[in-house]
């Protein structure tokens, strides 16, 4: 018999309103037995019934929901129809040679990333409720969709909170993981064991497409380039000349390899920064850019940081601003859900204001649509991307 919880009066409203998590002080008692992955049913406090999900009790957030159906079994065929569904999403938003598959929440799975690079598959899982599916996952990707390897990167910290270990490998037999895509004609070798994440930013690929038009014969700086994302994309746009600067030399190493992959290795040069240190150093020097792009890491992960994320913001944003030209363009970024839009836009007038500059907004951006947000699940909303020209 599948264990019943039952929320607390005044505590259910969130749940009731779609929110996929179930917090553990939203838990009022339960009825029945069950072991910490298990499938259990969850219900109003006037016993009505919410939906149906995985519990962690070792988790704050206790029980994800996987399904509002009541008469819905969480088995092979309901993982086939959610993947059909995101798949289907996918085929119909965006271009699916490369691109986030499964988007966790926002897909109806919960604890589950599933990226396509190509013919190339990577999983990441995060939770233990999701763990016990790994073998499905895979079958479903080989049988279903063709994929001719998949790779699992969940070395996550946060699934030690789970009780789990990090781990990442391959779930199929092994294969060259440095697997080369294309994106909005952009050509990357992507290394899907040691890159950042699952291998790649995907996050960012209708706003690399944003920057074509402001960087056509242009003099273009890219910080925190990484691999060279959004420097690759200036060049191929045409830009006089691209700088991309990263801290990390392996990251630069793998910029540069796909520079000349591109044959734009005469336009796209690459050096090792620290962004924090090198653009004051520029700034003294009178060194401007009629393009700077700054697409940070994120500086918070948590509620209770973001008073110093907002002061990081803040920094790096002005001392961007200062190397752009008056009449220059500017992109700029925040990839924490902790700092939200309002906040962001803020951080970024008083950057602006202590640089004097004056700004004027050209688009307002989030993720690329393979990424999307579902507005009962806020941490679903988490990249803002914005380009304004300098005046």
């Amino acid at each position: 018999m599948t264990c019943k919880f039952y929320l607390h009066i005044g505590k259910s409203k969130k749940v009731e309103n779609g929110r996929p998590w179930v917090y553990t002080d939203e838990i009022n008692e339960y009825d029945g037995e069950y072991e910490n992955g298990d499938i259990v049913e969850v219900y109003g406090p006037r016993k009505n019934f919410l939906g149906k999900g995985y519990i962690n009790d070792k988790s704050k957030i206790t029980i994800r929901i996987m399904t509002r159906n009541i008469d819905e079994e969480i088995n092979e065929e309901f993982f086939k129809n959610r993947f059909a569904a995101a798949w289907d999403y996918r085929t119909t938003v965006i271009d699916t040679s490369s691109c986030r598959f499964i988007f966790g929440e926002a897909d109806f799975l919960p604890g589950l990333t599933v990226d396509k690079f190509e013919d190339y598959f990577v999983i990441q899982i995060s939770t233990l409720g999701m763990d016990k599916y790994r073998d499905l996952i895979v079958k479903i990707l080989t049988e279903e969709y063709n994929a001719k390897g998949i790779y699992e990167r969940s070395d996550l910290k946060t699934r030690e909170i789970e009780g789990l270990e990090q781990t990442k490998g391959f779930l199929t037999e092994e294969f060259d993981t440095n697997v080369q895509i294309v994106e909005n004609g952009v050509k990357y070798i992507v290394d899907l064991a040691n890159g950042q994440k699952t291998g790649f930013f995907l996050d960012q690929k209708e706003n690399r497409a944003a920057i074509h038009r402001i960087c056509k014969g242009r003099d273009v700086l890219d910080c925190f380039t990484h691999t060279g994302s959004f420097a690759l994309n200036a060049g191929i746009a045409g830009a006089k000349s691209v700088l991309g600067v990263d801290v990390s030399e392996y990251a630069i190493d793998c910029a540069k390899k796909n520079a000349e992959l591109n044959g734009l290795q005469d336009t796209v040069k690459f050096e090792c920064h620290n962004a924090f240190d090198i653009l004051p150093t520029w700034s003294k020097e009178g060194k401007e850019f009629d393009v700077v792009i700054l697409d940070p890491p994120a500086f918070t992960k948590s509620r209770n940081n973001i008073n110093g994320a907002t002061r990081g913001y803040k920094e790096i944003n002005l001392r961007g601003l200062k190397m752009v030209k008056k009449g220059g363009y500017f992109a700029t970024c925040s990839c924490s859900h902790y700092m939200n839009e309002d906040l962001l836009k803020r951080t970024i007038s008083e950057a602006a204001r202590d640089a004097h500059k004056t700004l004027r907004q050209i688009e307002c951006r989030t993720q690329s649509c393979d990424h999307p947000i579902l507005w009962t699940s806020d941490e679903s909303y988490y990249l803002k991307f914005l380009i304004f020209q300098v005046v």
